[in-house]
């Protein structure tokens, strides 16, 4: 930042959750995969694959030791929902199914290093 400012510091990591990795950083909302946490309690997530703070890359093998991401439930729903149809030509066959995923809306508070 110009002009004598707050010191930024950047911080990224890849977390693995529900079958998927995310890239996630402080701050931000994301939807994931669904977690038995009710809204408002805060979620560890200790499966870390990479650290990045000040441009400093800290990769794990596959987890990074010690390091983990903290974040907040801020919802438990369903996504829009989405028809399944399956239909044969000249067969009389047709099956129609609906889909809501469920999901957590999770905001990501604080990532913490091995070092730390």
């Amino acid at each position: 930042m110009e002009g004598g400012g707050a010191h930024y510091i950047r911080m990224l990591a890849v977390i693995k959750t529900g079958g998927k990795q995310y890239l996630v950083s402080p701050k931000q909302k994301l939807k994931i995969e669904k977690l038995e946490n009710k809204e408002g309690e805060e979620v560890v997530f200790d499966e870390v694959l990479l650290v990045e703070k000040n441009n400093k890359i800290e990769i794990g093998t596959p987890f990074i030791e010690g390091a983990k991401v903290t974040g907040k439930v801020l919802l438990q729903g369903k996504g829009k929902k989405v028809i399944v149809f399956k239909y044969k030509a000249k067969k009389r066959y047709r099956k129609k199914k609906g889909h809501r995923q469920t999901f957590t809306e999770v905001e990501i508070g604080k990532i913490e290093t091995g070092g730390n």
